[in-house]
């Protein structure tokens, strides 16, 4: 294929994801009930699952209500005459793109692929299975673990008991929406370590030079989103450690076979 023509594929298949994000962006923006009230909205009520699940773990561990969440004081409110259509509308582009990312992923794999080697594809064999499941596995944590935390911590917290939290639905809107995406697209990591180690761009020795550095670095973060307990932030440390160590087998393994390609 000349350059033009693989210009026209890549439109092509650009056009056909914007379609596919359109098209679940619009299937949401009809089902507002199911995704504001049940998906949304509903890590702001002390009933929701995951502020249960903190109790009952508290309840096991013998530290009596000490993870229970009960002390929701904040109330919502919208600011501006069009904000709840505006929100409306960002939600629904935001859960396009995260029900559509299979398809998209799929796309552009499908024009990257034919631009590699037969090894090279036989490696990469089920990427597009791993980078979707790593993805849901992203958007999950941090909708059922790091959002809750955060809003229970950030919703709650009073420099004083005479100033009352009301907090702007923009505000609640972008932290959910943000934690959620922004987590899918880090536990992608091992995948762009795959290709910034096919690359030769990254090392194992330089990961493992630098885990550390990663570990404080994760703790800070951890620190900031979760509540001051030592339990909520080795929940949130934990998966993320894990996905560097599994990009440090990722470039250790891209290593390994290319010493067996260069020795053959």
């Amino acid at each position: 294929m000349g350059f033009l023509d693989h210009l026209e594929e890549l439109r092509w298949r650009l056009v056909k994801s914007a379609a596919a994000i359109f098209i679940f962006a619009v299937l949401a923006f009809v089902y507002k009930d199911i995704i504001f009230d049940g998906i949304i909205l509903a890590p702001q009520h002390e009933d929701f699952i995951t502020y249960r699940a903190f109790c009952k773990i508290g309840h096991l561990l013998g530290l009596e209500d000490d993870l229970c969440f009960s002390d929701f004081n904040f109330t919502l409110q919208n600011l501006t005459m069009s904000g709840q259509l505006g929100t409306h509308m960002m939600v629904s582009a935001i859960a396009g793109i995260i029900v559509a990312f299979p398809y998209v992923f799929w796309q552009v794999w499908g024009f990257i692929r034919p631009g590699l080697k037969e090894k090279e594809q036989h490696m990469a064999r089920g990427i597009v299975f791993w980078a979707t499941l790593l993805f849901m596995l992203g958007i999950l944590f941090g909708y059922y673990v790091l959002a809750p935390l955060s809003i229970q911590f950030l919703g709650t917290y009073q420099v004083s008991e005479s100033v009352g939290n009301q907090i702007s639905l923009d505000s609640f809107i972008d932290t959910v929406s943000s934690l959620t995406l922004y987590t899918g697209a880090v536990f992608e990591l091992p995948i762009v370590m795959y290709f910034l180690a096919r690359l030769g761009i990254i090392s194992s020795a330089f990961l493992k030079k630098y885990r550390k550095h990663a570990f404080v670095v994760v703790l800070i973060i951890a620190a900031i989103i979760t509540p001051p307990d030592i339990i909520s932030q080795c929940i949130v440390t934990v998966p993320l450690m894990l996905l560097y160590e599994a990009s440090i087998i990722v470039a250790r393994r891209i290593e390994k076979n290319r010493k067996v390609e260069v020795e053959a």
